[in-house]
Formats: C-alpha cells, structure tokens, sequence
C-alpha cells in the first residue's frame, strides 16, 4: 500500500480490502459508501480477528498505520490479544473513543448513509464539546449543557471536505442538537453493551420538540409546477436528467436517493414496476403508471452506464437535484416545497382520489401503518390501480400530454414498441417556452425595445427559469393583440 494506490481506491456495490504487502494482515477497508479505514487482521487462539486501527487521512496514514500494525502484532507475539485488551481499557475511554468504536462497531450492520449522518454529527458536534470527557463520567449535565450549545450555535463553523478547495458549512440549531442527542444516546447504549459504563446519561435528557413538516402541493400548485419544468427544458436551462428525476418524484412517491441511484436492471417493464434491491426499509416494489414509464421510457441511455440519471460526464449517478430543484420551484412560486415534499404529495393525491391506507403505505414502502395515518380515512383498490390512477392525476395536473403505452408481453401477445419521440423525459407540450431573442422576434420588437417593456412593467407576461427570462407563447400572443387594440383605439381617436 502507498499513499497513492489509497487515495486511487475506489469503492465498490460491497466492501472491498486492499492488503499490504509489507506489514501482513494490515489492510486497508472500502465502503461501499466511500469510507477507507486500516485494519489489522489477525488470528488469536485459533479465531480469526479484525482491529480496526483508524480512518484515513484522520490522522492516520500508510505509515502510521504500519507502524500501529507492527506495534499490535508485538502485543499477539506476547500472547495478548489487542481487540480484548482495549475492551479492557474502559477507564480511558473517551467520549471520542467511544462514539469511534460505535461508529466501526456498534454501526457494522448499518446502512452507509446512515453511518455517513452519524459521523458528521458526531465529527462537526460531539467530539468539538466532550470529545475529551471520560465516557465513564459523563452526566446528564453535559448531555443537557450539549444539546443547548449546539442549537446555539456553538459548533457553527466553515469546514473542509475530502474535495480540493471543499468547504462545508456546518449549522448548529435545534435540529441538528436533538440528532446529536440520539447519536450519543445510541453510543452510551453500546458502551453499556460493552460494559464501559452501566447507565445512559442521555435518556433523561429532554429534547427540543419538533414540528412534523406536512406539506402538500395543491392542484394549483401541481399545475404551475407542470409549467415551470416545461418552461426549463423548453429553453434548455436545467439537465434533462434532473428534470426527469423530479417528473419521476411526482409520479412514484420514491424517495430522492431511490430514484437518484435507479439502475435500468431494477426496471421491469413487463410488471409496471421497479424492484429496488435496497431502500430505507429494504428491498421493495415500486409500482408504476403511465405517466412515470413515459418517463423512464423517454431517458436517453448512457454505454456503460447501468444507472437511469447517470451523473456528471456519463459517470455514475446523478447525485444531488437540489440547485435544478431550488430554481424550479422559485420560477413556480413554491419557494417553501421540500424535494420530499413531492413524496407527500404522492400520497395525499392517493388519500384526495379515495385510495386506503394500506394501499397508499403499500406504495410509498412504509414499514408501520403509523407512518401512514397522515393520509387516513380511505377505501380499498389494487396497487397498480391506485399507482395509475394517482400518476395520472400528477401528470394532468402537470400539464403533461399522456401517449399511450405500447403493451407489454404480459399485457399482449406482441412485444412492447418503443416510445414515440414525443414528451421527450415527461415533456409538457401545452406550452411553448421562448427566451426573450426568439420572443422579441416573435412579436416583431428589438431586445431592447422588449428587455424595456418588462422593466417598465407593460409587456407580457414573463417567468424567470434560473437566470433566463422566459416567454410563453400564448401570453406573446395575447399581449400583441391587447397591443394593437390599443393602438387601432388610439388612432381611431387622433382622425
């Protein structure tokens, strides 16, 4: 191992090791999330062993951990087991130590996401306020005097990321100290397990209380969103790929990072629905309507790539739609719709056309029917049904022109037939979308003349898609009537 074939070690679907060749047994671990950490793999009374030494780069190198490597396997040559002699070192135990081993140990049957939000608390909080504090004597005192700094701010700072020139802005508040709070809960959970303390001191902390964000797009709502995605891919202003993903948000109910890493194998076309091999909740079926194929039919395909959205340069997946999302929901007045909002919306357009709760928890994957209750009182349908009926409703609302799917194998004797060109990625194709140059030609006028009109306040009417300023050709159209109105009534009235 060296310091370059580490930083060139990518990761996999699994866990992967890349060993040393100079110190044996020191290897070097690869999330599938991206995370690298040196371990030292060992046998001690005929068992096999695995300590884990420490994160790259925080401190540790290739060096470093060679040298740990060859310290530990001087304490096996002695006949002492390194893994039991830490677990026995509890007095030294510090609240760093111990959210490190939680986080290796205690978290090694998590998913990455969910270790990678653990981390960052525990990275950009904890550690910052008790990180040096015994774990042993920890009270509810700090716990409590923990979760009041952070929400004030305290941890509040500009941090470098793993990226050249990164910076991530860490924010304290009382969002981000109640996640905190329940991370070092979890912790002291598992210190108790492993006998480094016997009690939580974090249980009888109170948290700060939280609103529970309902938000749901109304059909108003639902058909200015329609207008402003196909006012972006009219004028061209956001990637296809990401228009596509929030058309796809709308019309499943998935979460962002199911449809984000969507590959083409889990799409079943015979069976209208995706077959997610992992989610929150686990493996899942997402059925399909109309709208949402159309859709995923509609996305151009990559070579090479697996992936439905691949990302930056045909690599990977599309990984964030958040500034595409930030800027399609300004120019459509929702400044205050989460991206999961879409995913509620789904189900209360599920609740508003009669679908039960079972249904609508059956679509959105929930595990208990009280995650559910949000959308209560409803009647009974099949899934497909209810998936069709609802994607349907979006795609109306939306303004998005419906053509009508070839069927599949299942559905007819003949093989399915490609998609028309037609709604290219979900095109709403009511709409026609000019910039100001193809407006201003349109109606005759100089940009300038034009550009003067909307300062001004007296030309038609206009949306901004991002940083361009858009037109809709109806509202061209109905403006230069009202205009020679004006003019014919003005003239009529000089003679």
């Amino acid at each position: 191992m060296t310091k370059r074939t580490v930083d060139a070690a990518r990761p996999k679907a699994k866990d992967q090791f890349l060993w040393d060749s100079e110190v044996v047994g020191l290897g070097l671990k690869i999330s599938a999330g991206g995370l690298k950490s040196y371990v030292l793999q060992y046998r001690f009374e005929g068992r096999a062993r695995r300590y884990s030494i420490g994160t790259h780069g925080s401190p540790w190198t290739v060096d470093m951990a060679r040298d740990r490597a060859r310290a530990l396997q001087g304490r096996l040559v002695d006949s002492v087991d390194p893994q039991t002699e830490k677990a026995g070192r509890r007095e030294d135990v510090t609240v760093a130590d111990l959210c490190d081993l939680y986080l290796t140990e205690g978290m090694a049957t998590r998913k990455e996401s969910s270790i990678a939000s653990a981390r960052s608390d525990i990275t950009n909080h904890i550690k910052p306020l008790i990180g040096t504090l015994k774990a042993r004597s920890v009270t509810s005192q700090d716990v409590d005097r923990l979760l009041l700094d952070i929400a004030a701010g305290k941890t509040a700072r500009l941090a470098k990321t793993a990226k050249k020139r990164g910076v991530s802005r860490v924010r304290g508040g009382k969002g981000a100290a109640n996640a905190s709070v329940t991370i070092l809960s979890a912790a002291f959970n598992f210190a108790i397990r492993r006998q480094i303390r016997v009690d939580n001191p974090a249980l009888r902390v109170r948290r700060f209380p939280e609103k529970k964000l309902e938000r749901f797009l109304s059909p108003a709502e639902l058909a200015r969103l329609g207008e402003a995605l196909a006012a972006a891919e009219a004028i061209g202003v956001e990637s296809p790929y990401a228009l596509a993903a929030v058309r796809l948000l709308i019309l499943t109910g998935c979460r962002r990072t199911e449809i984000l890493s969507l590959q083409r194998a889990w799409i079943d076309h015979h069976h209208r629905c995706l077959r997610l091999p992992d989610s929150k909740t686990g493996a899942k079926i997402v059925h399909l309507g109309d709208a949402a194929l159309q859709v995923i039919d509609a996305v151009p395909e990559v070579a090479g790539n697996p992936h439905l959205l691949p990302g930056r340069n045909g690599v990977g997946h599309l990984a964030d739609i958040q500034s595409s999302w930030e800027r399609i929901r300004s120019a459509a007045g929702l400044s205050d719709v989460r991206l999961h909002d879409l995913r509620h919306s789904f189900a209360s357009m599920g609740a508003l056309t009669g679908d039960s709760l079972l249904v609508i928890g059956a679509l959105l994957g929930h595990r208990s029917a009280k995650t559910t209750q949000r959308y209560a009182h409803l009647s009974d349908h099949p899934l497909k049904d209810a998936a069709e009926r609802i994607s349907a409703e979006m795609a109306r609302l939306m303004g998005q022109a419906l053509v009508p799917r070839a069927q599949t194998r299942l559905e007819a004797t003949t093989a399915p037939a490609p998609p028309g060109a037609q709604g290219l990625l979900g095109t709403a194709a009511q709409l026609r979308w000019l910039d100001v140059k193809a407006a201003a030609g349109h109606l005759g006028l100089a940009v300038s003349t034009l550009h003067t009109y909307r300062w001004a306040g007296t030309g038609p009417a206009c949306r901004k898609i991002g940083q361009k300023i858009v037109y809709a050709l109806p509202d061209l159209d109905a403006w230069a009537q009202a205009r020679r109105a004006v003019t014919t009534s003005t003239l009529r009235f000089a003679a």
